[in-house]
């Protein structure tokens, strides 16, 4: 299973080192990066391996909220997806 996402920003670069900075906890809640697109300075895209979907929504609807505070995040969306 993957996940796109996608986060509106305040500040790609702002963004952009608190996402790096959150890679480790993202890791350890299934979530494994494979791709960031920087649509501008105030969207990107994101696309994740999900190891276990329960882990990674429980990682979205709680402690994910630290990240997007320190990031800037205004507004995100979450696709999780099947190869068809």
């Amino acid at each position: 299973m993957q996940m796109i996402a996608h986060y509106t920003v305040k500040s790609y670069a702002a963004f952009r080192t608190a996402f790096d900075a959150d890679a480790e906890d993202r890791g350890n809640n299934s979530l494994n990066l494979l791709q960031l697109w920087r649509e501008s300075d105030s969207s990107a895209w994101a696309l994740f391996d999900v190891g276990n979907a329960r882990t990674a929504r429980e990682y979205l609807d709680g402690a994910a909220a630290v990240f997007n505070s320190q990031g800037g995040v205004t507004a995100t969306s979450f696709h999780f997806v099947e190869t068809a």
